[in-house]
């Protein structure tokens, strides 16, 4: 598990900022949480080395691109063994269809979200490309009818700020 970063308040308005729109100018960023286009450059360069900023997403709309059925994929492994995980999972990230993949406690070791173009397309993914392969022991699909998009995870504010 990754070790938290300290993170002051400037550095913590400046990932509010980001997170609201990741296309902020630098300039623009600075002069919203006071410092100088430069020092916020090194900041946004320091959060992004220490891991903290992951990097800057582009967000497509399946739908439009012909891939308008969404669903959830349940998947148990059996055997639950590296040697088995390591290649299953990387073939399951290679997939263009696969847009989420979790790796879970309890009955089933995976959860994938896939997007399809509709329910053949659905069928063939599931049948050629997950039960198909000699690790994976069941399949269980769920449609996804609609999907909300929760909002940017904000940072904790100061301990000094709850007290106020």
């Amino acid at each position: 598990m990754a070790e938290s970063v300290a993170l002051d308040p400037v550095d913590l308005q400046i990932l509010r900022l980001l997170q609201n729109d990741a296309r902020t100018t630098y300039r623009d960023l600075a002069a919203e949480v006071g410092v100088a286009p430069s020092t916020c450059l090194d900041r946004v360069a320091r959060l992004r080395r220490s891991g903290v900023i992951l990097g800057h997403r582009l967000a497509l709309d399946p739908a439009r691109l012909g891939r308008g059925l969404q669903a959830l994929l349940s998947v148990q492994v059996r055997p639950h063994r590296r040697e088995l995980i390591g290649p299953f999972v990387e073939r399951i990230r290679a997939l263009p269809e696969s847009r989420a993949l979790f790796h879970l406690t309890g009955p089933d070791d995976y959860l994938v979200h896939v997007a399809v173009a509709d329910t053949a397309d659905l069928q063939r993914l599931v049948v050629d490309e997950f039960t198909s392969r000699r690790e994976v022991a069941r399949v269980e699909t769920r449609l996804i009818f609609q999907q909300w998009d929760c909002g940017p995870m904000l940072p904790p504010l100061p301990e000094a700020a709850l007290d106020d």
